[in-house]
């Protein structure tokens, strides 16, 4: 019997509890999960997909007879433009054909949505990195998890300058990511300001901040706290990233341990954590795809003119 891949039923909830009486792993992980173990059960996706229209999560399952094969459900991240994957489960051991049409069907999901990219984030050596790779998406960001406990009593005094995010500071955070991020990650997450602002991550429950000096934003600080740990990155010009990380160990030093995901192009920030005792804890590679292809439009082809003389 061929798999079928379709959106979740009410009849899959026992398939999805009991898998054969094996646990498969989680493989897609989002930045508000980082430095931590915990992942959505398959049963919790399933529950927000039946019972939670306002969480917008599109979940599709692979069954084969009574069998659940594998299981992907997306999310919107900062908004309808841009989907990622938030969970991905391969149950089908040996047969790459389950997560290439389950990646299939939640890409054109998210398209029918109105997403023009969809994102999953894997671990290093991840099963299913062959899988999403055959599936178009495209590998275009390497990324360090850092972590380091808190240590009470650091000097931890906020930097002058620091204040709240406001709305008016979204374009000149654009602009300041324009002058870091490299061209070939802008490509994929995001030319233009609406692109860039859709593909936003949560911490988890984000606060933002942002580091002015002279009338400019010179650097950007989002931090969100999980029960014992907090999480925290930043983006600045050089000059400002030791002020920005100083202010990011003040804002989760009530927390137990400190967690920050540094992307492969942020080598100076990379430098600065591991001076102030941060080691390496996962390394993960991010995935893009386009849910949407552009054609070219069909050149138009002007009327012949007809003119007529009159006597």
């Amino acid at each position: 019997m061929t798999p079928t891949a379709r959106t979740v039923l009410p009849t899959d909830l026992v398939a999805l509890v009991s898998y054969d009486g094996r646990v498969y792993a989680n493989q897609a992980m989002t930045r508000d999960r980082t430095g931590t173990e915990d992942s959505p059960h398959p049963l919790e996706t399933a529950f927000e997909q039946w019972l939670s229209f306002a969480t917008g999560r599109h979940t599709c399952v692979s069954v084969k007879g009574p069998t659940l094969r594998g299981l992907v459900s997306a999310r919107r991240r900062g908004s309808k433009l841009a989907w990622e994957i938030d969970c991905l489960i391969n149950a089908a051991e040996g047969d790459g054909s389950v997560l290439t049409s389950l990646l299939d069907r939640i890409t054109s999901a998210a398209g029918r949505s109105g997403g023009l990219r969809i994102f999953v984030r894997l671990a290093g050596g991840a099963e299913a990195a062959s899988a999403v790779a055959r599936c178009a998406f495209v590998p275009y960001l390497e990324e360090d998890l850092l972590r380091r406990g808190v240590q009470p009593g650091e000097d931890l005094a906020l930097p002058p300058g620091l204040r709240r995010r406001a709305k008016a500071d979204l374009y000149p955070l654009f602009q300041l990511y324009n002058a870091i991020a490299p061209a070939e990650v802008r490509r994929f997450e995001g030319l233009t300001f609406a692109e860039w602002n859709a593909g936003q991550e949560n911490l988890g429950k984000t606060s933002h901040f942002v580091l002015e000096r002279d009338g400019r934003l010179a650097g950007w600080l989002r931090v969100a706290g999980d029960g014992e740990l907090g999480r925290f990155d930043v983006l600045g010009e050089h000059a400002s990233l030791d002020e920005l990380i100083q202010a990011g160990m003040a804002k989760v030093a009530n927390r137990k341990t400190a967690c920050v995901l540094v992307p492969s192009y942020q080598e100076a920030v990379r430098l600065r954590l591991e001076a102030l005792g941060f080691q390496r804890a996962s390394a993960y590679t991010t995935f893009a795809r386009r849910t949407v292809h552009t054609v070219k439009a069909a050149k138009r082809v002007a009327p012949a003119l007809v003119h007529t003389t009159f006597g």
